[in-house]
């Protein structure tokens, strides 16, 4: 079992020469496919691929977009701390998808062009509606940013051994500023072709490390979390719910709205959204769902031999003290199986993990930004492509520098719990109104600026006044308490609050209620009818 000192390397007196050697030619790799896909001017293929993808491809690359550092370091080092609950991230994550299929993604397909705000702006008025598509799309995807930055920095850090603040301020700075690079050499095309080439890697990663682990415990899974729970400070409560969140009734709670902002937060996720036009038709993009779905399926399987592996040979004690603590319990796994080689190649796959997400996160954002808040309210459709891709590309830049200052402020928490609060904020600004958009006859422009305005200002709100930023030891600001919400995820509250919100606004002020439009959007939606290259 690996041994940590209070100031040595959790990873022994192993050299980082193999760890860099194979990250530089990781970037290198995935620069050059990004530059040879890359298009330039046209906003058709910046944004959107020019919707060439296939089903299958696309469905690689949405996990590759989905399958964040969240999910590889932050669930598996949950289950290695908290056993079952943490588990429930990788739940929660996968049933979200069933959302996505069954009401979704061939009805945005054929619905919209670019970007969400497309949709929501069908039958509605064009400008305050694309703004508040901006703004929402800019906050949940600055606060995804920042836990995939956080990440990002933890593994180059354990690899380092970077203990100081400062240090890890660094590391998170500098790998934000290449993360931003893909984004603006390559567009969606490029991004999208970096995600399957990190998904293909990550899934063939923790297949083999599955197979390995339970081979070394004699394919019984069995033993292998006996052996977790005996090296682990909680004991058998590992094995069964509540470590974590059945301590009493406020966890409970937090541990209801957690999951409602795990299931119903990814229909309301931009850059997941986004990533439906870059088929040719509603068929694909079925299929690119249901192909998402099965591979992680097996993934999130994975991730529970994993987190219990970690607890079984390397240790709880050993990761809380390693740097980035529960996000390095994959590293040191694999450095405890398989040595410095392993480790480089495990941490290579986490950092082109965490590469592809942010490169899908900034393009959406820009894009929403540049699209809907430029192009149609700035400029009232007048923008032309050159100047589009260009304010694209700008927004990319200063989003990179304001999640690359988030990570530094977040450096430690755990991923996967800081992506839960961004599927909450996505949950609660995006997900009623385009239902409501898509299935109500009633629902006007009113009733959709209410909607996404009060879920994303009561959830900023709550999580301000939460125990994520005051008052606890874990906290961002520990040293200080002005919380006076209990829960950690303010889902349950804020999920609500959205769909209520859409609902009063729309009968208090009937003002763009179109049937003629509501038909035709319906019409289009189901069938395709009108939308690029129908294919029934």
């Amino acid at each position: 079992m690996i041994t940590l000192a209070q100031e040595g390397s959790p990873l022994g007196d192993s050299s980082p020469a193999v760890n860099i050697t194979v990250f530089a030619a990781l970037i290198v790799l995935t620069l050059f496919v990004t530059y040879r896909a890359s298009s330039r001017s046209d906003t058709s293929d910046y944004f959107a691929a020019g919707g060439t993808f296939s089903g299958a491809q696309n469905g690689i690359a949405l996990s590759g977009d989905f399958l964040s550092a969240a999910s590889f370091l932050g669930i598996a080092g949950a289950i290695a701390v908290h056993g079952y609950d943490g588990f429930l991230y990788s739940i929660g994550f996968l049933v979200a998808w069933l959302v996505n299929l069954l009401l979704v993604a061939e009805r945005l397909r054929n619905t919209g062009r670019f970007t969400m705000g497309d949709v929501l702006s069908f039958r509605m008025r064009q400008r305050p509606v694309r703004a508040a598509a901006a703004i929402s799309t800019l906050f949940i995807t600055i606060v995804y940013m920042i836990a995939q930055m956080a990440g990002a920095g933890d593994i180059v850090a354990l690899l380092l051994n970077v203990r100081s603040s400062s240090g890890q301020a660094l590391v998170i700075t500098v790998v934000g500023v290449v993360m931003v690079l893909y984004v603006l050499i390559g567009g969606m095309k490029g991004t999208t072709w970096v995600q399957i080439i990190k998904a293909a890697m990550l899934l063939l990663s923790v297949s083999l490390i599955t197979l390995f682990l339970l081979g070394k415990f004699g394919f019984n899974l069995s033993t292998l979390m006996e052996r977790a729970a005996d090296n682990n400070p909680l004991g058998e409560r590992v094995l069964a719910p509540g470590a974590q969140y059945g301590e009493n009734a406020v966890t409970k709670l937090d541990f209801i709205s957690l999951s409602m902002a795990l299931v119903f937060g990814v229909a309301g996720l931009p850059h997941v959204l986004m990533r439906f036009y870059t088929v040719p038709n509603s068929r694909e993009a079925r299929r690119s769902v249901v192909w998402a779905t099965w591979l992680m399926s097996g993934f999130y399987l994975c991730t529970l031999v994993i987190g219990f592996g970690a607890a079984a040979l390397v240790g709880v004690e050993t990761i809380r003290n390693a740097p980035g603590e529960e996000n390095s319990a994959a590293a040191l796994l694999a450095h405890e199986i398989g040595g410095t080689v392993l480790l480089g190649v495990i941490s290579a796959v986490a950092f082109a993990t965490i590469l592809a997400v942010v490169a899908g996160l900034t393009l959406t954002a820009s894009a929403s930004f540049a699209h809907d808040f430029y192009a149609n309210v700035v400029r009232g459709g007048r923008a032309d492509p050159e100047s589009e891709v260009r304010v694209a590309r700008i927004t990319a830049l200063v989003i990179g520098g304001v999640a690359i200052i988030g990570g530094i402020l977040v450096n430690g928490q755990n991923i996967a719990f800081l992506v839960g609060l961004a599927f909450a904020i996505a949950a609660s600004a995006n997900l009623s109104t385009l239902l409501f958009t898509l299935f109500w006859k009633r629902f006007n422009t009113t009733g959709t600026l209410w909607g996404m305005y009060g879920g994303l200002g009561s959830c900023l709100l709550l999580m301000l006044f939460s125990p994520v930023v005051s008052g606890e030891p874990d906290s961002i600001a520990p040293s200080v308490d002005f919380s006076f919400f209990p829960l950690s995820n303010p889902g349950l509250v804020s999920i609500p609050i959205s769909f209520l919100c859409g609902i009063i606004g729309t009968f208090l002020h009937r003002d763009s209620a179109d049937r003629k439009d509501f038909a035709e959007i319906e019409v289009r939606s189901l069938t395709g009818i009108g939308s690029r290259d129908v294919v029934l």
